[in-house]
């Protein structure tokens, strides 16, 4: 099936430092390359998978599961613990909730979590009626492009299947209960006006998390999708200042980095 434009999965060797990017539920890559590609050019290594049942169309994510999606971010954060000294995760929505069970079920593995948006819970009114709603609809609405910015776009389906909707608020239960089991330094980066996941869901995994170094930024002038709206810049700085905090060894890979691509001068 071929993959819709911007869905690609991203990947550059950089570093000794790893960084692993999360995309949401129903979105691609696309929605958070920009915010992959500024890491990787300070010299980061940076992976940035494409889940399961993403990208494509929405009848293929009808057949996924929130295991499906776990097992693809866990078996790209294997990889780049084999390869870099220190790692951190980063995620959008769904994906800041695959951030967190990795950092809960991977411990010292991970020096640090940035997320934007994370969500905690499906509030949709019908969401307790999944269980059975799902054998009787196959879809709902879509989530995709709740940006401010005037002509960004993220892609992503137009449809929900039902199926996934059940799953994916299963998953959220469950990184819910595990949240006491993330101790590694956070920063959390949320919108105040966001229309698909509020900004209760944050305050929620602030006040559930073990960590002792938490910090939370608001970003003001953008929707749910802050990493293609108006706040994205911030985002990748503050991403970056938080990286660089935690893995001061980051900026020496990153100035080796422009040293060799300026032939050794």
């Amino acid at each position: 099936m071929p993959l819709l434009p911007g869905a690609e999965p991203f990947r550059r060797d950089g570093g000794e430092v790893g960084v692993l990017v999360c995309h949401g539920f129903t979105g691609s890559p696309q929605s958070v390359r920009p915010w992959a590609g500024y890491l990787a050019d300070r010299g980061l290594t940076v992976a940035l998978p494409l889940l399961p049942g993403h990208g494509t169309r929405w009848q293929d994510m009808q057949v996924t599961t929130w295991q499906d999606w776990y097992a693809e971010v866990d078996r790209e954060l294997r990889a780049l613990t084999a390869r870099c000294s220190k790692v951190f995760v980063c995620g959008l929505s769904m994906g800041g909730a695959l951030a967190l069970r990795l950092a809960a079920r991977h411990g010292d593995a991970i020096s640090g979590v940035v997320v934007v948006n994370p969500a905690n819970k499906v509030h949709d009114a019908a969401a307790p009626l999944l269980p059975v709603l799902r054998h009787v609809v196959r879809t709902t609405k879509g989530l995709a492009s709740d940006i401010a910015k005037p002509g960004a776009d993220e892609v992503g389906y137009d449809r929900v299947p039902l199926h996934a909707a059940h799953s994916v608020r299963r998953f959220f239960q469950l990184v819910d209960s595990e949240l006491p089991q993330v101790t590694q330094p956070l920063l959390v980066m949320t919108s105040p006006q966001d229309h698909v996941v509020p900004p209760t869901d944050s305050e929620r995994i602030l006040s559930r998390v073990s960590s002792s170094d938490v910090r939370q930024t608001l970003l003001e002038r953008s929707y749910h999708v802050a990493t293609l709206d108006h706040d994205a810049e911030q985002i990748f700085r503050d991403t970056a200042a938080f990286i660089s905090r935690l893995a001061p060894e980051a900026l020496a890979d990153a100035a080796d980095e422009g040293t060799a691509a300026r032939g050794g001068a």
